[in-house]
This record gives C-alpha cells, structure tokens and sequence, in this order.
C-alpha cells in the first residue's frame, strides 16, 4: 500500500451516459467525499456520482 492510498482512501467516481468511469478526486474521509459529491449532483445535467473506500492493495474496500 502506498501513502496515497493510506491518506486519501476515499473516491469519489463518476459515470457517464456510456458507461464510463472517472475518478474525480480522492479523499480523507468519507464526509468529505460525500459533500462533493452531493455539490456536483446539484450542478447542471444529472450525472451519476458515488463514494468508494480504497482497500489494501488498491481494491475497492465498499462504500
């Protein structure tokens, strides 16, 4: 496990209408991940965006 991944565990992702996935921006905690995402649902068209929890070995850990 790297630093980054230790210290900025949480994602926030983004989907697009073609089923794309971007990571927009990694995170401390989730509270913090969440409030971006609850800031970019509320701008413009609607895109899907979620939280995911990095685990050990850069897995997804859940959400």
């Amino acid at each position: 496990m790297n630093d980054s991944t230790t210290t900025l565990p949480w994602l926030v992702v983004r989907q697009d209408d073609n089923g794309n996935r971007y990571r927009v921006g990694r995170y401390a905690t989730r509270a913090e991940a969440q409030k971006i995402v609850d800031r970019l649902d509320a701008d413009g068209p609607k895109r899907l965006y979620w939280v995911e929890n990095i685990g050990q070995n850069g897995k997804n850990g859940g959400g």
